[in-house]
This record gives C-alpha cells, sequence and structure tokens, in this order.
C-alpha cells in the first residue's frame, strides 16, 4: 500500500513537473521595493482605522522570494540595465537596452517565444519605447535612443502594445526620416487612442494603444499615462491596457504579455508617498485583471510579479509619527498640485493672497484643514509663497520640474504621515517577486533577478 501510494505522489509530481504554462503575465513594478508594497497595504489598514495590513492581491500568490537588482556595471541598477536582466535573464551595463556589456544582443523571453509561434503583448503606464518595455523588444547601446528603439518596436510583428505613445516619434537628427506613427501603420498595426476604440478593433492582426492625444500630436513626444491619484474620466489605464490585451491575445492558442507599473517609480522619484501608494494600487489592480484570467484558466496560466528596482528608499515609520491615513487627504499628485499653484498665480498675478494659497493646499494636500501644522511648518510653506511671488523658484527630480511650494507642502505631508526617503533616486534593495500558476513553485526564495526571465521561459516547456 506504502509502495503504491509511493508510486501515485511521484505519478502526480510527475504530472505537474510537466505542466506547461500556455498564457504568461509578467508584471514589473518599475520602482516597486517591499516597503511599496507594504505602505500600500499599511494605509488600506489605516484608513479602516487598523494596526495591520489589508493585503494587496499580488502579496497573496502561494509562492513569493526577493530578488538582488544589481547590473553588471553597478551595485545600483538603472532602469534598462535592470529592464533588460529581467527580460532575458543577462547582466549588462547601466544605460544599455537588450544587449550585453559586450554589444552582444540579450534577447528577451518575448522574442523568443514569439518566434516559437506566440503571441505577445508588451504595455507600460509609462511611453512604450521607455527603459523596462523596450528591453522586451529592442537592442541599444543606449537608452535614450528613443527613436532608434521606436523603429525597432515596428519590426517586431508583436501583436499587441500599449503605453503612453513614443519619446521620439521623429528622428532630431535626420528630417527627412519616416516618422514612427507612420512607420508603426507601414508594418500592419492598427493605431487606438481610447479604451472603447481598441474594444472595437479587437480583432486587428496588430494594435499600438496610446492616448489620443498623442496621436492627434505625431511630431510631439509623448508623456505618460496620468497617475493614478489624478486620474480622470476617458484617461486609459493600465488595467484597462491588460484588459485590451487579454482580449486581444486570448485569440491565439499561447500567448505571452509584459505589463509594467512605470509611475510607481516616477513617484517615487519624486519622494511622493501619496500619489506612490496609489500607483502600487492601480498596479495591483492591473494584476486582479490578469488573474480573472487565471482563474478561468488555472492549469494553463502562470503570473510573476516583481520589479526592476527599489526607487526612493522609502522607509515607513518614525518613532514620533507613523499616520499613514493622513496621505488621505491628498487628491492630487505633487505635479497636478504645482500645475494648480502656477495656474493660480497666473491668473491673479501680483494680487494673489496667501489667503488663496493656503484655500487651495487645504483643499488638495489636507494641509491646515485637516492636518494642523506647527509654527516652522507653517513658515516654511509661506517662505515658499514669498518666494513664488518673487519669481517661480522651483525644484528638479528626474521627472518633475515642480514648484516650490508644492515641493515643501508635499515634504511635510510625506514627515507628517511618517515616511522617510533615502534621496531621489534608486538604491540596491532587493525587490519583492510574487508568483501564481503553472510553474510558480520556482519563483520562492532569495533569487538574483537573472533567474527570473529564464524561469519563466521553463515554465513554459
Amino acid at each position: 500500500m506504502k509502495r503504491l501510494l509511493f508510486s501515485l505522489a511521484l505519478s502526480l509530481i510527475a504530472m505537474v513537473s510537466m505542466a506547461q504554462a500556455k498564457y504568461v503575465f509578467y508584471f514589473i513594478g518599475d520602482g516597486m521595493g517591499a516597503n511599496q508594497v507594504l505602505a500600500a497595504e499599511m494605509y488600506q489598514a489605516a484608513l479602516q482605522g487598523q494596526i495591520n495590513r489589508v493585503p494587496l492581491l499580488m502579496s497573496q500568490f502561494p509562492y513569493s522570494g526577493q530578488a538582488a537588482t544589481f547590473s553588471a556595471s553597478y551595485g545600483i541598477t538603472d532602469s534598462a540595465a535592470a529592464g533588460t536582466c529581467l527580460a532575458s535573464g543577462k547582466k549588462t551595463n547601466n544605460g544599455m537596452i537588450g544587449q550585453t556589456p559586450d554589444g552582444e544582443p540579450a534577447y528577451s523571453v518575448a522574442s523568443k517565444l514569439h518566434d516559437e509561434g506566440w503571441a505577445v503583448g508588451i504595455m507600460s503606464s509609462v511611453p512604450v519605447d521607455h527603459a523596462t518595455p523596450a528591453s522586451q523588444y529592442a537592442h541599444a547601446e543606449k537608452r535614450y535612443q528613443y527613436y532608434k528603439i521606436g523603429t525597432q518596436l515596428t519590426q517586431t510583428g508583436f501583436n499587441f502594445f500599449a503605453g503612453g505613445g513614443f519619446q521620439s516619434p521623429v528622428n532630431k537628427d535626420d528630417a527627412s526620416a519616416p516618422k514612427l506613427y507612420d512607420l508603426t501603420r507601414e508594418a500592419g498595426y492598427t493605431i487606438v487612442g481610447t479604451y472603447d476604440e481598441a474594444k472595437a478593433n479587437i480583432h486587428a492582426e496588430k494594435m499600438l494603444l496610446v492616448p489620443a492625444k498623442d496621436i492627434a500630436n505625431p511630431t510631439r513626444g509623448a508623456g505618460a499615462l496620468p497617475y493614478a491619484i489624478d486620474r480622470q474620466e476617458g484617461d486609459l489605464s493600465l488595467a484597462q491596457i491588460v484588459d485590451i490585451a487579454i482580449q486581444r491575445l486570448s485569440q491565439h492558442d499561447r500567448f505571452f504579455m509584459m505589463a509594467e507599473g512605470g509611475k510607481i517609480d516616477y513617484s517615487g522619484h519624486g519622494n511622493d508617498p501619496a500619489t506612490n501608494i496609489h500607483e502600487v494600487m492601480d498596479f495591483d489592480n492591473a494584476i486582479k485583471v490578469a488573474y480573472q484570467f487565471y482563474e478561468q484558466h488555472p492549469d494553463e496560466t502562470l503570473i510573476v510579479v516583481t520589479a526592476d528596482h527599489e526607487t526612493g528608499g522609502m522607509a515607513l515609520g518614525k518613532e514620533d509619527s507613523f499616520e499613514l491615513q493622513l496621505l488621505q487627504y491628498q487628491t492630487c499628485s505633487s505635479d497636478v498640485l504645482s500645475q494648480q499653484l502656477t495656474r493660480l498665480r497666473e491668473e491673479n498675478g501680483a494680487k494673489l493672497t496667501w489667503a488663496q494659497v493656503k484655500n487651495l493646499l487645504s483643499e488638495l494636500t489636507g494641509l491646515y484643514a485637516a492636518i494642523e501644522l506647527d509654527k516652522d511648518e507653517d513658515a516654511s510653506l509661506q517662505e515658499a509663497f514669498k518666494q513664488m511671488m518673487r519669481k517661480q523658484s522651483s525644484v528638479k527630480t528626474l521627472y518633475e520640474d515642480i514648484n516650490l511650494l508644492a515641493a515643501r507642502a508635499k515634504a511635510i505631508l510625506s514627515d507628517k504621515a511618517g515616511v522617510g526617503w533615502v534621496g531621489e533616486n534608486h538604491t540596491a534593495s532587493a525587490v519583492p517577486v510574487f508568483a501564481v500558476g503553472v510553474g510558480a513553485e520556482r519563483f520562492t526564495g532569495w533569487m538574483d533577478n537573472s533567474e527570473i526571465a529564464p524561469r519563466i521561459y521553463q515554465a513554459t516547456r
């Protein structure tokens, strides 16, 4: 009897090991370290008056681990080197896209599977030629060779692309070179600008989904999708993009998709905790869409979630302050707050009063209204207001150039909530790895980020 049970167990293990993923979802939260995930979970609990966490879907996956992120050239990676490694399993130098330090191509799992007949979709909340999505299809010595990267996108034959449009839709060095949107159409891609338009063209052979405003301005460099905290009706979300991608790619027998939550990184560079938390939760909402598909195909689907690196060195809690619920009063990103302050200054000119500015801060951040300030904090904001009235002082981060007053307000709110930052750049911190589905058991324990792509590929064998 024992021998029979043992044989059955071995047979079951063999059957499991023979299972092959037919549908692969690869989610990359740009800049999402463990503390970014925990902050979102503890924030949700704090809103309920609890000292606890309300788990995100990704952290409830049955298999999890951590990954180191260093590049071939430095202990702290950039998104190009990390994206290349996550796509191909090959370490490379910071700044390089889809190639090894010696210049040899580093082919992504997406490219390999496409060559094997799989449908492939690449999508992001930032431009489609940004480092992480570009690493899935392009090869470039420098990540900022956007036009070169964009031309390679049009040549992939991948079934679906989506994101914030092209960073450099025209060749700035050669005015006679074709525009990228023209090349994309010539390559057989149907270009759509809204969720509804994408749905209406769901049977298109190949599709590029970017915001309608980018299509309307085909020679202007695109930005990213709006932050989740700033999203307005009609704006694309990553969850919508994943939904469209599933509808399009599931028309094939096998598919691979990579979806990047790129603006987690943007808000990390900006040290904007409320915006960052909303981006992580929004990223999780996109994962939920994929999970619904997994529930329908549990024996054929693999979902892997990780990050390219951590951004900002987010620290949670100070000895005398940890009040994440205060972040609920911030209703827009620091970038939009800056725009609103600038608008107020332009509309009122020299007649603008501190009372008007104070009311705007109260409305958009909760400062002075729901959140009390001490004398030093108040003085700091009023001094920034005086500087704004003399000249438009600003604070620059990688993706922001915001009004000094907006920067001060953001810093005070972060401090009040008990969220600290090491700096405004990437760190060497390990990042989380979560997995569910066929082959998910491969993604446990401590690993290097170079191990993730090969393990995904193995799960399809």
